[in-house]
């Protein structure tokens, strides 16, 4: 058996017994979330890159991230480099099958789940993805603060595309595809670094945050603003906010639950809880 240090008076504790207690305080921690839930009528969920991670998408910010890999554009640079604008093609010419095949995972299809027991009233999301839409939530509920990369538009007139028909011109040769109607430049109609995000989206956001009883904070660094505001703003408003994410974060302070796991399986335990609470 492996034994540790456990920094206090020097004493060996064995591995196994460390993994022992993580495990335990990990139970601990699923029941207080579903207690939570279980008292909770108008849940919204709010989620990043983490939920999305089990379905083979990687995140933005962790090891082996996009922004590791590679530089993202901005918006300016966007406009005004024809390069960039190549770059940006080229790469969803060669990506973009590999995001159109992902599939939702557990976590997507528990919050469905949740959403049809008539507890989850919105799932905000930073994810460009789709996956909440494919899973099955009501599109309806679903606020994509950043945008879907599934839509192409044109940044002069705002005309849109379904992003198969523009990746359809992209595989016949054409680099830099341009708008049909006025010539105009596009792109997916997703949030650029330098770009406010959309009015509209972030405005129902607050709304749903601001009227909440439970908001989860679900794979989210909650670094980024003023999205990261949310779970603030539902706090402020009265809510309880559980946080399931595999890493600490800046905000876990206003936490009344703290879950340091995956989302696919903690989300389908919430779920199966909250089926077998409401059944008869």
């Amino acid at each position: 058996m492996g034994y540790e240090h456990d920094g206090g008076d020097g004493a060996p504790v064995a591995a196994g017994s460390r993994a022992q207690e993580d495990q335990f305080a990990l139970g601990l921690s699923m029941h207080a979330l579903i207690e939570l839930a279980r008292t909770s009528r108008r849940i919204v969920a709010f989620t990043g890159a983490g939920i999305s991670t089990e379905s083979g998408i990687p995140d933005y910010r962790g090891p082996g991230g996009v922004w590791e890999r590679r530089a993202v554009p901005t918006l300016v640079d966007f406009v005004a480099n024809a390069e960039t604008r190549r770059a940006y093609w080229e790469r969803r010419r060669t990506s973009y099958p590999e995001l159109r095949a992902a599939s939702p995972n557990a976590g997507h299809r528990a919050l469905v789940v949740i959403e049809r027991l008539g507890r989850l009233v919105a799932t905000i999301t930073q994810n460009i993805d789709g996956l909440h839409h494919a899973a099955g939530s009501d599109p309806e509920r679903v606020i994509e603060l950043h945008g879907s990369a599934h839509t192409i538009r044109c940044m002069d007139c705002g005309r849109t595309w379904p992003a198969a028909e523009i990746q359809a011109r992209l595989a016949d040769g054409e680099s830099v595809p341009t708008c049909t109607a006025c010539g105009g430049p596009l792109r997916a109609a997703t949030v650029l670094f330098g770009e406010s995000l959309p009015a509209a989206a972030l405005q129902r956001a607050a709304a749903a945050a601001s009227a909440c009883d439970l908001m989860l904070v679900i794979g989210t660094s909650l670094i980024v603003n003023p999205a990261a505001q949310l779970p603030v703003l539902a706090k402020r408003s009265g809510a309880r906010i559980g946080m399931i994410n595999r890493t600490a974060t800046p905000l876990d302070p206003l936490a009344d639950v703290l879950v340091p796991a995956d989302a696919g399986p903690t989300l389908a335990e919430l779920a199966a809880a909250l089926v077998e609470s409401a059944s008869p």
